[in-house]
């Protein structure tokens, strides 16, 4: 499947597991690729973003909010709805913390294990990420386009629409449907 990736589109990919990595993450997620994308600002999925009225930033800072405190994910609806029950999500971190050190709900980071005869690769691919590269793959083939670029990332996770990324997209006033629809058409126009 790399071998059909543009170089723009290979490029998101190994900006994605270097997010990952500085993530301290094992695994690139759905949020990686976004940001992968995301770093490459003059590719056609960029613009498409643009077009719709978000900013790379914006995106990276609804990720951020996302993957803190060891990627719990909760979005502001949820916490809010935590809230109207009784429990206050700060209260029970900071507890937490207080009891057992700060970034206690941190993924530490595992050392890496040894097998005989046999070496573990550390990082890899999210099945949530893999599935998208899949789509990605299904949406160039849709398409009848001989590569994968950027816009294909995007339309795979659109298609996926439950990871973080899309999460994300949707918390930054997009409508998934619409999106799609805006990168169709950019590609449309660009042929």
């Amino acid at each position: 499947m790399f071998e059909r990736f543009t170089d723009r589109a290979r490029e998101a990919v190994r900006a994605a597991r270097d997010e990952a990595r500085a993530a301290g993450r094992r695994q690139i997620d759905t949020e990686h690729l976004l940001l992968g994308v995301l770093a490459d600002a003059d590719s056609l999925a960029v613009r498409v973003l643009r077009e719709a009225g978000v900013r790379a930033d914006d995106l990276r800072a609804g990720v951020a909010r996302h993957t803190a405190d060891g990627g719990a994910g909760l979005a502001e609806a949820d916490v809010a709805a935590l809230r109207e029950i009784g429990i206050d999500l700060s209260a029970v971190l900071a507890r937490i913390e207080e009891s057992f050190g700060p970034d206690a709900l941190r993924a530490a980071a595992p050392g890496p294990r040894r097998r005989w005869g046999r070496r573990q690769r550390p990082g890899g691919v999210s099945p949530r990420a893999k599935k998208v590269l899949e789509l990605a793959l299904r949406e160039a083939l849709g398409l009848r386009h001989r590569h994968i670029g950027t816009e294909h990332i995007l339309l795979g996770l659109l298609r996926e629409g439950g990871g973080t990324a899309a999460l994300v997209l949707t918390e930054a006033g997009l409508d998934l449907a619409d999106l799609r629809r805006r990168v169709e058409n950019a590609l449309r126009m660009a042929a």
